[in-house]
């Protein structure tokens, strides 16, 4: 029983690739760094991470699945986007595992948005690895209420 809920590699197929078995392994290491690069609003960084043809898959959106973002250039902008939003966003209380290709991050998002109110709720982003590279990204985050602003 105990054995029932461990994680198993999975090879998930989207469109135009699918990763020789040998090729798809994930890093705790991989995901250290780019949420290093995430906490310094290093697009740089965490997109060096990334495939060319990555697939981010937002937290809120108009689909079951969010958003769906494609491509290195316009994943890395919509990180931009987030960082001039919320100057101050952090991923905090990070903790990554992997399995096969695929990796976990569970985080608490902290941000001040324009107005004054904070933005405080855990969430976790799954990972598809190809090539020891990130191609995929998909995000959950909470939906709790705004903060109001500290006094």
């Amino acid at each position: 029983m105990a054995n029932q809920y461990r994680l198993r590699p999975v090879a998930l197929k989207y469109p135009g690739s699918q990763p020789e078995e040998s090729s798809m392994s994930a890093s705790r290491e991989t995901l250290e760094a780019v949420f290093a690069a995430f906490n310094r609003h290093d697009a740089a960084g965490v997109m060096a991470h990334m495939t060319d043809d990555v697939v981010f898959e937002t937290a809120a959106g108009p689909e079951a699945y969010g958003t769906r973002i494609s491509g290195n250039i316009n994943v890395g902008a919509a990180f931009e986007k987030v960082w001039a939003h919320s100057p101050d966003v952090q991923w905090k209380n990070t903790n990554h595992f992997v399995a096969g290709n695929i990796g976990v991050s569970q985080w608490t998002f902290v941000a001040t948005l324009p107005d004054g109110k904070r933005v405080e709720a855990d969430g976790c982003d799954i990972f598809t690895f190809r090539d020891g590279r990130i191609c995929r990204k998909q995000a959950f985050r909470k939906d709790r209420p705004l903060q109001e602003p500290a006094a």
